[in-house]
């Protein structure tokens, strides 16, 4: 690493590669075979969408990014509108609904425009990279064996089901981290940005077009830090290298 290197640590879903798009086609199915079963109920997308989304996130405050979270969301959803409209549930329809919601992590890797090319910029600045991302080893590590990411971050990659307050703390504590020289790079206001401003980290906010509603917070307090809101992953060499420069 140069003397100006930063640490630099990047959100990988939705930061790096695409993970929501892949989430609104399975919910897009969802919504297609609940309306289906619940025509003669006049139930609307809308309150299905409603309903699912608070499920959706209850469930990851309370378990973190397991994989059974979003397809065991889709039968629970399916269960509240069975008792409200006293219909029966069937098992054989709960069953298709926990196959299609576990099949949104089998879809293909896809990397956002420029991933390559920002990894590879900051790398040869001389800044360090490092990999935090939220969910289950298995799959996460599928993803990252795909997508080659490794050849930037090396074995600088951590894995959290939980991704909050206390686990970036867990990984600036137990690394070699000047905290005024480190970022956290990320679309999630709620696992990106909010802990590192908490952890006394710069942050870059990758604000996407979509976002999943668990990852929208307000930021309560004004940041000490540095915190920058932007709308590609290709803008982030340029204010690494800008700040870089002025704290040099």
């Amino acid at each position: 690493m140069s003397k100006d290197g930063q640490h630099i640590i990047f959100d990988m879903d939705d930061t790096l590669i695409h993970c929501n798009k892949y989430f609104d086609l399975i919910l897009g199915e969802f919504f297609e075979l609940m309306t289906t079963w619940f025509q003669e109920y006049d139930v609307t997308t809308e309150q299905i969408r409603t309903k699912q989304m608070e499920i959706d996130v209850a469930g990851v405050d309370k378990l973190g990014f397991a994989s059974a979270n979003f397809p065991q969301s889709l039968i629970d959803t399916y269960q509240f509108f069975c008792k409200l409209h006293h219909k029966t549930p069937v098992l054989r329809e709960e069953e298709e609904l926990f196959k299609l919601g576990l099949s949104v992590y089998d879809q293909e890797v896809e990397a956002y425009p420029g991933m390559v090319e920002t990894l590879d910029s900051l790398q040869n600045e001389g800044h360090r990279l490092y990999l935090y991302t939220g969910g289950e080893t298995r799959i996460q590590k599928r993803k990252i064996e795909q997508m080659k990411l490794a050849d930037f971050f090396e074995d600088r990659i951590y894995i959290r089901q939980h991704k909050n307050v206390k686990a970036l703390e867990e990984i600036l504590s137990t690394g070699q981290f000047n905290r005024s020289l480190t970022w956290m790079i990320g679309n999630s206001l709620r696992t990106d940005v909010v802990p590192a401003l908490t952890a006394g980290i710069n942050s870059i906010y990758i604000k996407q077009q979509r976002e999943w509603h668990y990852n929208l917070v307000e930021l309560k307090h004004e940041p000490h830090n540095v915190l920058y809101t932007v709308s590609a992953l290709t803008e982030v060499p340029e204010i690494i290298a800008d700040n870089a420069t002025s704290s040099s």
